[in-house]
């Protein structure tokens, strides 16, 4: 790989995020460690391509608005902007069942019950999972992203349900 081409690849990522703080609610420890943590290693390791073609690196903002998630996009390079919607009605079956068990996995661990953890955590870990992969193919053809960034942000879309 050239220099240039490696130096372009490297730059296409995102380098900060921020939530719409109207749509944020601070709930428990559990919640915020959540959040904190899959930003932290959001910013420490992602792989973020417009299909548009725009250069990173990017500074990206989520927010829910009628039950669609707006990815607003800007280019820290030449500044462009842009704003990727994507409905959430596909994902509302697997959030709902992500908060249930992650509810159960907090208080399993809260509790000290640590073989349920496991087992919980299996579960959290596997609609996680799915979430994630289900974001990369509703994005396919808007933004290229891997699987990992796919999990962390799959994470900050259900921080951002969160409302009082």
């Amino acid at each position: 790989m050239a220099e240039r081409d490696r130096i372009a690849a490297a730059d296409q990522r995102i380098a900060a995020i921020t939530l719409d703080e109207h749509t944020v609610v601070r709930r428990n420890a559990d919640i915020e460690h959540e959040r904190t943590m899959a930003i932290t290693d959001l910013l420490k390791d992602n792989s973020f391509a417009p299909a548009s073609g725009h250069r990173g690196p990017f500074h990206v903002h989520l927010a829910i608005e009628e039950n669609r998630l707006n990815l607003g996009i800007c280019s820290t390079a030449d500044s462009s902007h842009e704003v990727i919607v994507l409905p959430l009605a596909p994902f509302r079956r697997i959030v709902k069942d992500y908060f249930i068990v992650c509810e159960s996995y907090y208080q399993a661990v809260h509790s000290g019950r640590l073989g349920q953890v496991e087992a919980i955590d299996m579960g959290r870990r596997g609609l996680h999972d799915e979430g994630s992969q289900l974001l990369m193919e509703r994005l396919a053809d808007k933004v290229l992203i891997d699987h990992a960034t796919a999990r962390r942000l799959f994470t900050l879309i259900c921080v951002l349900h969160l409302r009082g």
